[in-house]
Order: structure tokens, then sequence, then C-alpha cells
């Protein structure tokens, strides 16, 4: 059980990049003009032009949040942290959710507005399953007993 925990926990430290240039949706005027594929790393790179202070805050949720989480389970995981870092990759863990919430609210507000179209796409699933299945991983790390390896 614990060797398929630490796998499924480096397996994200894979996914996640492949979650970041992963098509989230897309986006256009109309279906017939053609739509524009929007990734969370394009998403950023447009956000940085724009507003960086949305950006800064997107990159925290997105990157940084979600990742240094993983990070910080595989460390506690392999012994080489201390477990009472839990409560702390749980904060961090609220943290990467908050971005899915933000992704939804811009496709319901753009979809209300009536004059864009916005399709998602695969990487949205990709995304919301690695932050959700980092969720998971570290509640059952939490109720794990502590053990030497």
């Amino acid at each position: 059980m614990t060797r398929l925990l630490r796998l499924a926990n480096l397996a994200l430290l894979v996914l996640f990049p492949i979650a970041w240039v992963a098509p989230l949706m897309r986006a256009g005027l109309l279906p017939l003009f053609g739509l524009s594929e929007i990734s969370v790393l394009s998403g950023l790179r447009s956000l940085w032009d724009t507003d960086i202070f949305l950006a800064l805050l997107v990159t925290v949720f997105a990157l940084f949040a979600p990742i240094l989480k993983t990070i910080g389970l595989a460390l506690i995981q392999f012994g080489l942290a201390s477990r009472r870092l839990l409560p702390a990759l749980h904060i961090l863990g609220k943290l990467a959710m908050a971005d899915i919430f933000l992704i939804a609210i811009y496709i319901v507000i753009a979809k209300g507005v009536g004059r864009a179209h916005i399709e998602t796409a695969w990487g949205l699933y990709l995304f919301t399953f690695c932050i959700l299945a980092s969720l998971a991983l570290s509640m059952v790390e939490a109720r794990r007993p502590s053990s030497p390896s």
C-alpha cells in the first residue's frame, strides 16, 4: 500500500506539468471563426501582460501550490520530512483547488455574456484530476499511522 501511494504521488510530478500545457478550453467570439486553445501556461502568459496581480495569484494557485504540495508529500512518504508538515500541505491543497474554481467561474461568466463561445477541453479534466488525486493522497497519508518506512 505504501509503495502504491508513493508511486501515485510521484506520477503527479509528471502529470501536473502535462496538465499545465494541455488545453483547458477553446474560446472564441463565435464558433464559426475558430476557437483558440487556452492552457494554464498560455493563460498565465496573457495575464502577465494585462494584470500582474491576478497573474501572481493564478501562478501560486495553479503552479506553485500543487507542485509544492506533491513534493512535500513525497518527502514525507520517503521519510525525508516530518509528518507534522501534513497540515501545511493540506492548506496548499486548498489553494490549488481555488484555481479550479476560478476557471469554472470564468467559463460561467463568459458563457453568460453570450458573445463568447467556450468549450472545455481535456486539459481541464486532467488538471482537475491531478488536484483531486493530490488531495485524496494527502488525506490517505494523514490517516496512515506513522511508520519508519
